[in-house]
């Protein structure tokens, strides 16, 4: 697999697991805090876990699998600056 377009994906994945627990300290106290923050992290760790796998590393090299990452990933930054 193209090591570059795999780092990507981890540290997209990287990403929205800092940002998920970056939300989840700075509004301690909010109402429903943790399934907001969660709604981040989950889909950072499930894509960094694929990313580590054989399976997965075939998976991320098809165009679907782009696609999906890309579309997920806006929806999921567009979520974290509404959140």
């Amino acid at each position: 697999m193209n090591s570059v377009r795999l780092n990507n994906y981890r540290m997209a994945s990287y990403a929205a697991i800092a940002v998920g627990l970056i939300n989840l300290r700075y509004q301690t106290g909010s109402d429903a805090n943790l399934p907001k923050s969660l709604a981040l992290v989950i889909p950072g760790a499930l894509l960094l876990a694929i990313s580590f796998t054989a399976p997965g590393k075939s998976w991320l090299q098809s165009k679907t699998a782009a696609a999906i990452i890309i579309t997920a990933g806006g929806l999921l930054l567009l979520y974290s600056f509404i959140l």
